[in-house]
């Protein structure tokens, strides 16, 4: 197997449903990933590691997905020069919006990319890792290229079948 260029942590087993989306867009893109549980409160130790010996792996992203208090993006960008992207994971009393804090509020020096709440989001961290990698891979670039092409023409074709659609009525 390929050293992981993505490291994909979440706090829990139960963000995995979330989490495999980031999954799913790495694969597609042949990006090969390591996916880590290791909660930023219940095993600091374990979490601090993954993050300080990531870089020395060969991993080039951290992806890091949490819900509540959702400091586990933030514990792993204090402990690396790597870009990290957070995902927030809903749930609880506020569905996620105290993730989304957690994970954006970061303090001036360590930066978190943070992307939307869920599902959606986590795709998008994937996605956004996979552009970053691409930044130094010409093959992944015109992949990403050829990915957001096959975006719009999705789009395009919809668009059209809603005109046919009304013109039919």
């Amino acid at each position: 197997m390929d050293t992981a260029k993505v490291l994909i942590v979440m706090g829990s087993d139960s963000d995995l449903p979330v989490m495999e989306e980031t999954a799913k867009i790495l694969r597609q893109f042949g990006v090969p990933f390591e996916m880590r549980i290791s909660s930023a409160h219940r095993c600091p130790d374990k979490t601090a590691q993954l993050s300080a010996e990531a870089e020395g792996r060969g991993v080039k992203v951290i992806i890091a997905g949490a819900g509540m208090a959702a400091h586990l993006a933030g514990v792993m960008a204090a402990g690396t020069i790597l870009p990290v992207i957070g995902v927030p994971i809903g749930g609880g009393g506020v569905n996620g919006v105290d993730a989304l804090y957690s994970t954006v509020q970061m303090p001036g020096g360590i930066p978190v990319a943070t992307v939307a709440i869920g599902k959606a989001g986590a795709k998008n961290a994937g996605i956004l890792a996979v552009q970053m990698l691409a930044l130094s891979d010409t093959s992944l670039a015109q992949q990403m290229k050829e990915f957001k092409e096959s975006i719009a023409r999705e789009v395009e074709s919809k668009d059209q079948e809603l005109q046919e659609k009304l013109a039919g009525l």
